[in-house]
């Protein structure tokens, strides 16, 4: 008579699966509640003590961890194991039904201590699916009640479960202890392993992320895509959604996420206008208020359709000053509720995200390549060591140097090739995103049109050839600021010299792909 053992936590449909067993003509064992409820039930099962010997121990702690158990699990059908299961009176265990104590859903509760999570470490669960899918040439391992009804579909028909099913059960099993130990591991380490260096890179990676929410689509429609979190329950960016009528999308999101680390790069008041993962209009100012319109006259026409992302909580004033452009989403960390209300009366489709971090670099940076990710620390920008050097004829003014380290801040957040031509504290042309530099440069220059003359020049990386310069130049551009370290900086440099400009190397690049 074939044996099945159950020891469960989600009691999801139990009785209605053991009753067909049962009328199969299996034999049933289980666990603490899990037997009593099938016994209230009017099923037959076997406490597990029976098999052991031993009673369940500190607090149930302990029930399944004995040879009685696992030598049953683990047998083959083989003579020389099914001898050795004989010799100590023990059975072999041909399903075992298990799922494990609730660990992701209890530590995303608010305020949960960590005796309280740690409580909630499944072992002898953990163990049985393991021992069960490992043997899956010979049992069927269960860890989802979804998979009752196929399993007795299959005894049903045949008298047996398929080995391809049984494979496919201990894939998913082994899935769910994989994601269970991730996500002990993530709350764990959380706080107290250091932020890694960029020479401390882990050699096995352990994400621990959980879905919050199945999106409506990826980049385009014909794509499936969903949220994904280290904190279960936490919006996007760690914020929460305050208000619009749309869920936010695949493509609102990863714009809010640029918007955001480029705006935490500031600490005066400061907005940020994100159009397609590029910063297209960025202005520091007093208030919210006042830079607003400086960041949008950087570039009116990309701003539609845009997000936007600012430092400081958003008034009144600021949403007066929004006028009537259409816009996707506003991140901030908080809403005044007359900010708020007034949002959501006069823009419903406006998502309102309210962000209480902003963007540190702690975290690990991630991209999906073919076969595997990549992982690299996050750009925070120069390293402290960083120091300006003046490589023409002539130094910049006070105010081009405050000109230009405005802009060196925001071309770091620009898609390279990335040009960023800035005023005092505002944007006024960006280029990035294109594959010749010179390009971009141009794009920033048709951007700025005539406020171009008068301001300056930001680089991400080196120029490959002077045509760069020489394109600012004849646009009024007065100074420039760029890593250096191209073999034809002379050349860049000279042409500088000829246009009366300033230009700083800082030595540091700042590639965004």
């Amino acid at each position: 008579m074939p044996r099945a053992l159950f020891s469960v936590y989600d009691k999801t449909n139990l009785v209605k699966f053991a009753s067909a067993l049962v009328e199969m003509g299996w034999d049933i064992v289980a666990t603490g509640g899990t037997e009593q409820l099938l016994r209230s039930s009017s099923i037959p099962a076997i406490p597990v003590e029976t098999l052991t010997g031993m009673p369940e121990m500190l607090s149930g702690r302990v029930k399944t961890l004995h040879p009685a158990i696992h030598a049953g699990i683990l047998a083959r059908d083989k003579p020389e194991d099914l001898l050795s299961l004989q010799q100590f009176g023990y059975a072999p265990i041909n399903m075992v039904v298990c799922n494990l104590y609730p660990f992701q859903e209890t530590v995303s509760q608010i305020g949960i201590s960590l005796q309280d999570a740690i409580e909630q470490i499944d072992i002898g669960g953990v163990t049985l699916l393991r021992a069960a899918a490992k043997n899956f040439f010979h049992v069927v391992v269960i860890c989802d009640p979804e998979d009752y009804v196929k399993v007795v579909a299959e005894l049903k028909a045949t008298g047996v479960v398929d080995l391809a099913i049984r494979r496919k059960l201990a894939v998913k099993a082994f899935a769910h202890t994989r994601d269970y130990d991730t996500a002990i591991h993530a709350f764990l380490s959380q706080d107290v392993v250091p932020s890694l260096t960029p020479t401390d890179l882990p050699q096995h990676l352990s994400l621990g992320m959980q879905q919050v929410e199945v999106l409506r689509y990826g980049e385009n429609p014909h794509q499936t895509a969903a949220y994904y979190s280290r904190v279960a329950r936490s919006g996007p960016l760690g914020g929460s959604l305050l208000g619009g009528n749309k869920q936010l999308s695949y493509n609102n999101i990863l714009d809010l996420d640029a918007a955001w680390r480029a705006v935490s790069s500031f600490a005066e008041p400061t907005a940020v206008i994100v159009k397609h993962l590029n910063p297209i209009g960025v202005a520091s100012a007093p208030t919210l208020s006042e830079a607003f319109p400086l960041a949008l006259a950087s570039d009116q026409v990309s701003a539609f359709g845009g997000v936007i992302a600012v430092n400081r909580p958003i008034d009144e004033a600021f949403v007066n000053a929004l006028g009537s452009l259409f816009v996707e989403a506003i991140a901030a960390p908080g809403f005044s509720a007359a900010a708020q209300a007034q949002l959501q009366a006069s823009r419903k489709n406006c998502r309102l995200l309210n962000v209480p971090q902003p963007f540190t670099g702690n975290e690990l940076e991630l991209r999906s390549v073919l076969g595997g990710v990549l992982v690299q620390s996050a750009d925070t920008g120069d390293p402290e060591s960083t120091m300006l050097k003046t490589v023409t004829e002539r130094t910049p003014t006070i105010e081009e140097l405050e000109m230009l380290q405005f802009a060196w801040k925001v071309v770091q957040h620009v898609r390279s090739n990335a040009i960023v031509l800035a005023g005092v504290r505002a944007t006024v042309g960006i280029g990035g995103g294109l594959p010749s530099r010179v390009d971009a440069v141009r794009l920033a220059i048709a951007k700025a049109g005539e406020r171009a003359a008068g301001a300056v020049m930001a680089s991400d990386a080196f120029f490959p050839f002077a045509d760069g310069v020489q394109a600012a130049a004849e646009a009024g551009v007065t100074a420039v600021i760029q890593p250096g370290g191209s073999i034809r900086d002379k050349e860049a440099i000279q042409v500088a010299n000829e246009a009366g400009m300033a230009m700083v190397f800082t030595g540091v690049r700042h590639f965004r792909h």
